[in-house]
Protein backbone atom coordinates (compact mmCIF):
# COMPACT_ATOMS: atom_id res chain seq x y z
CA UNK A 1 0.00 0.00 0.00
CA UNK A 2 1.01 3.23 -0.82
CA UNK A 3 0.44 6.45 1.54
CA UNK A 4 1.60 9.83 0.54
CA UNK A 5 3.10 11.83 3.25
CA UNK A 6 3.71 15.56 3.55
CA UNK A 7 6.74 17.35 5.55
CA UNK A 8 5.50 20.42 7.03
CA UNK A 9 8.67 21.09 8.67
CA UNK A 10 12.07 20.83 8.37
CA UNK A 11 12.78 18.59 11.25
CA UNK A 12 10.03 15.91 10.63
CA UNK A 13 11.20 12.56 9.89
CA UNK A 14 9.40 10.28 7.08
CA UNK A 15 8.19 7.37 9.36
CA UNK A 16 9.55 3.75 8.58
CA UNK A 17 9.21 0.36 9.96
CA UNK A 18 11.62 -0.62 12.22
CA UNK A 19 11.59 -4.55 11.59
CA UNK A 20 10.22 -6.83 8.65
CA UNK A 21 7.54 -7.79 10.72
CA UNK A 22 6.75 -4.67 12.53
CA UNK A 23 3.07 -3.74 12.26
CA UNK A 24 4.00 -0.05 13.26
CA UNK A 25 5.85 3.03 12.77
CA UNK A 26 8.20 5.37 14.55
CA UNK A 27 6.35 8.83 15.19
CA UNK A 28 8.69 11.68 16.18
CA UNK A 29 8.51 14.39 17.73
CA UNK A 30 9.81 18.24 15.99
CA UNK A 31 9.75 20.23 18.87
CA UNK A 32 12.00 20.24 22.52
CA UNK A 33 8.60 20.24 24.78
CA UNK A 34 8.38 19.84 28.51
CA UNK A 35 5.20 17.83 29.97
CA UNK A 36 5.35 18.47 33.93
CA UNK A 37 3.47 15.74 35.82
CA UNK A 38 -0.33 16.17 35.31
CA UNK A 39 -0.13 17.75 32.07
CA UNK A 40 -1.28 16.96 28.63
CA UNK A 41 0.51 18.92 25.85
CA UNK A 42 -0.29 18.09 21.93
CA UNK A 43 2.81 17.10 20.26
CA UNK A 44 3.52 18.37 16.94
CA UNK A 45 4.85 15.61 14.09
CA UNK A 46 5.30 17.82 11.07
CA UNK A 47 4.13 15.84 9.17
CA UNK A 48 0.22 14.81 7.46
CA UNK A 49 -0.74 12.06 5.71
CA UNK A 50 -2.94 10.72 2.36
CA UNK A 51 -4.56 7.81 4.15
CA UNK A 52 -6.03 5.87 1.43
CA UNK A 53 -9.80 5.49 1.31
CA UNK A 54 -11.16 2.61 3.54
CA UNK A 55 -8.44 2.82 6.07
CA UNK A 56 -7.64 4.76 8.87
CA UNK A 57 -4.01 5.95 10.93
CA UNK A 58 -4.29 4.69 14.31
CA UNK A 59 -1.83 6.42 16.42
CA UNK A 60 -0.35 4.04 19.63
CA UNK A 61 1.57 4.09 22.19
CA UNK A 62 5.66 2.73 22.06
CA UNK A 63 6.22 0.07 24.68
CA UNK A 64 9.35 1.38 25.80
CA UNK A 65 8.23 4.80 26.18
CA UNK A 66 5.16 3.06 28.32
CA UNK A 67 7.48 1.24 30.32
CA UNK A 68 10.23 3.37 30.70
CA UNK A 69 8.00 7.19 31.98
CA UNK A 70 4.66 8.14 32.86
CA UNK A 71 3.66 9.33 29.50
CA UNK A 72 0.63 7.93 27.88
CA UNK A 73 -0.89 8.64 24.58
CA UNK A 74 -4.04 10.02 25.81
CA UNK A 75 -6.89 9.02 23.21
CA UNK A 76 -5.08 5.66 22.67
CA UNK A 77 -5.85 4.89 19.97
CA UNK A 78 -6.02 8.00 18.36
CA UNK A 79 -7.63 8.00 14.66
CA UNK A 80 -6.78 10.07 11.69
CA UNK A 81 -9.37 9.60 9.46
CA UNK A 82 -8.74 8.91 5.60
CA UNK A 83 -10.19 12.74 4.55
CA UNK A 84 -8.07 14.62 7.11
CA UNK A 85 -5.03 16.59 5.67
CA UNK A 86 -3.60 18.32 8.24
CA UNK A 87 -0.57 18.41 10.49
CA UNK A 88 -1.00 15.11 12.91
CA UNK A 89 -0.35 15.83 16.54
CA UNK A 90 -0.13 13.16 19.46
CA UNK A 91 -1.81 14.12 22.62
CA UNK A 92 0.66 12.85 25.38
CA UNK A 93 -0.16 13.23 29.16
CA UNK A 94 2.43 12.65 32.06
CA UNK A 95 0.74 10.85 34.57
CA UNK A 96 3.27 11.11 37.31
CA UNK A 97 1.31 12.51 40.32
CA UNK A 98 3.27 11.22 42.42
CA UNK A 99 6.34 13.36 41.99
CA UNK A 100 6.94 16.24 44.77
CA UNK A 101 9.92 17.46 42.74
CA UNK A 102 7.55 18.63 39.81
CA UNK A 103 10.30 17.88 37.68
CA UNK A 104 8.78 17.78 33.89
CA UNK A 105 9.48 14.84 31.09
CA UNK A 106 11.78 16.69 28.49
CA UNK A 107 10.85 15.67 24.77
CA UNK A 108 13.80 16.44 22.72
CA UNK A 109 13.47 16.91 18.39
CA UNK A 110 13.43 13.76 16.67
CA UNK A 111 12.52 11.64 20.08
CA UNK A 112 10.45 8.58 18.98
CA UNK A 113 7.32 9.63 20.80
CA UNK A 114 4.60 7.26 19.43
CA UNK A 115 3.42 4.89 16.50
CA UNK A 116 1.46 4.98 13.79
CA UNK A 117 -0.60 2.04 12.13
CA UNK A 118 -3.25 1.70 9.27
CA UNK A 119 -5.90 -0.17 9.89
CA UNK A 120 -9.01 -0.87 7.72
CA UNK A 121 -11.88 1.01 8.38
CA UNK A 122 -16.03 -0.65 8.21
CA UNK A 123 -18.43 1.71 8.55
CA UNK A 124 -21.92 -0.10 9.45
CA UNK A 125 -25.52 0.60 8.50
CA UNK A 126 -27.39 1.28 11.38
CA UNK A 127 -30.87 -0.36 12.00
CA UNK A 128 -32.95 0.60 14.26
CA UNK A 129 -35.07 -2.24 16.28
CA UNK A 130 -37.31 -2.81 19.12
CA UNK A 131 -35.60 -6.28 19.68
CA UNK A 132 -32.04 -7.42 19.24
CA UNK A 133 -30.97 -11.54 19.31
CA UNK A 134 -30.81 -12.73 22.55
CA UNK A 135 -27.28 -14.28 23.95
CA UNK A 136 -26.24 -16.47 26.89
CA UNK A 137 -24.44 -13.26 28.35
CA UNK A 138 -27.62 -11.28 27.69
CA UNK A 139 -27.55 -7.91 29.61
CA UNK A 140 -24.35 -8.83 32.05
CA UNK A 141 -21.72 -5.86 32.03
CA UNK A 142 -19.00 -5.21 33.51
CA UNK A 143 -16.82 -8.28 35.56
CA UNK A 144 -19.83 -10.45 34.58
CA UNK A 145 -17.00 -13.21 32.85
CA UNK A 146 -15.54 -13.67 35.94
CA UNK A 147 -12.83 -11.25 36.62
CA UNK A 148 -12.71 -10.61 39.94
CA UNK A 149 -9.61 -8.48 40.67
CA UNK A 150 -6.60 -7.85 38.73
CA UNK A 151 -2.92 -8.67 40.05
CA UNK A 152 -0.61 -7.11 39.09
Amino acid sequence: MFVKIKKLHSDAIIPKYQTSGAAGFDIHAIQHTEIYPGETKILKTGLSFEIPQGYELQIVPRSGVSVKTKLRISNSPGTVDSDFRGEVGIIVDNIDLNSDKRVPYIIKVGDRIAQGKITPVVQAIFIETDDLEQTERGEKGFGSTGIKSINV
